[in-house]
């Protein structure tokens, strides 16, 4: 079971999430709508998704808002690349079993939403940890 402490950094740290996730389907749809690429879009949206939930995090989750900020945005932007590694292998790997299988055909519009909403929780539990011990810790 886990500590009454690290349950609230986990749902702070969820909370946070799901704004990064709005974050980072809102600028994939608007990339996309500009003429962007899917892969291209994501990369975007999902460095935006990035800055917001550092904001996020570093104030309320851990209330970690001392010291050297820049330094704590790249130790918070190399943390998150693993979990983004994974967030973007699942969400390019649901764009691509979507578009090969017929029956997905009706979700098509829905896919890019869909597609960053199971990346998002595939690198959950992975960008936790590294926030929590890598960046945050005190």
């Amino acid at each position: 079971m886990l500590a009454p402490h690290v349950r609230r950094q986990l749902l702070r740290f969820a909370v946070a999430g799901v704004a990064g996730l709005a974050v980072d389907v809102l600028v994939l749809y608007l990339a996309l709508a500009l003429g962007s690429g899917f892969h291209a879009g994501r990369v975007l949206s999902f460095l935006s998704a990035v800055w917001v939930t550092w904001r996020i995090n570093r104030r309320y989750t851990f209330d970690a808002a001392t010291g050297s900020p820049w330094r704590q945005w790249w130790r918070y932007v190399g943390a998150m690349a693993f979990g983004g590694a994974v967030n973007y292998g699942v969400s390019a790997a649901v764009i691509a079993l979507m578009a090969h299988w017929p029956a997905a055909a009706p979700l098509l519009p829905a896919a890019p939403l869909l597609a960053v909403c199971c990346g998002t929780l595939a690198g959950l539990a992975l960008n936790f940890l590294s926030a929590k011990f890598l960046v945050f810790q005190r």
